[in-house]
């Protein structure tokens, strides 16, 4: 049981699928509880926001002067740029969190962590944003696969 809550938190925070891809995988193996398997997920995914945007903010003070580290860092934001631009340069952080709330991939909360750092969206209307993002994808998502089951 421990397992699985470790194995799904881990999931929740990585950037390879999110809680997008965790919430589903536990729920199909069945050991947990849907709300168990919900709380953790979002647990996970909510906790990507601050330590990612502290992350950007202390890489790009310390390695922008790196010719690789910038040249990855200007190519990863364009690529940002180009996905988030409609819907978050037009509508802001409500645009951030419609963004974040689609359970897509790359449509979570790292692309919209890279995205309000890079149109310049204030630190907390972007917590606020990218977590009901968050919490409104994991819940469909949840209950979504869980209604499959």
């Amino acid at each position: 049981m421990y397992k699985d809550i470790l194995d799904l938190f881990l999931i929740s925070i990585s950037p390879f699928g999110e809680a997008k891809v965790g919430i589903p995988i536990a729920i199909a193996i069945g050991n947990l509880t849907t709300t168990t398997i919900l709380l953790v997920g979002i647990l996970g995914n909510l906790l990507v926001f601050p330590l990612f945007y502290k992350s950007i903010e202390i890489s790009n003070k310390y390695l922008l002067k790196n010719k690789f580290y910038r040249k990855s860092a200007v190519k990863l934001s364009l690529r940002a740029r180009k996905k988030t631009k409609n819907v978050i340069g037009k509508y802001g952080s409500w645009g951030l969190m419609i963004f974040v709330m689609i359970p897509l991939p790359f449509t979570g909360a790292y692309i919209g962590t890279i995205a309000s750092y890079i149109f310049g969206i204030n630190y907390r209307r972007s917590l606020f944003a990218i977590s009901c993002g968050i919490i409104i994808s994991c819940t469909a998502i949840a209950y979504g696969t869980e209604f499959l089951f």
